[in-house]
């Protein structure tokens, strides 16, 4: 079972540069909703609004920012999703 660690590797290895072939004003908005969106979501919890805060719920914040908060907010309390 060597094969499985090196098969990781070379995927994280492509991922990492596919990321870096990507134009920086992609990397940069996607840096920005994820920045906003941890606030937002650092900020309802302030006020006890409490979403759950874990990695599922992380990467929809960080891809989609204040709409990924609205959106796990959504799942959460009108539909019960527990993550």
């Amino acid at each position: 079972m060597p094969f499985i660690p090196y098969a990781i590797g070379i995927l994280i290895l492509f991922i990492v540069l596919k990321i870096l072939t990507l134009p920086m004003k992609i990397i940069v908005k996607f840096l920005i909703n994820a920045v906003v969106g941890g606030i937002v979501i650092y900020a309802l919890d302030l006020f006890g609004v409490g979403l759950a805060l874990n990695w599922i719920t992380s990467l929809i914040v960080g891809f989609l920012g204040i709409p990924g908060v609205i959106i796990v907010a959504i799942l959460q309390f009108v539909f019960h999703v527990t993550f």
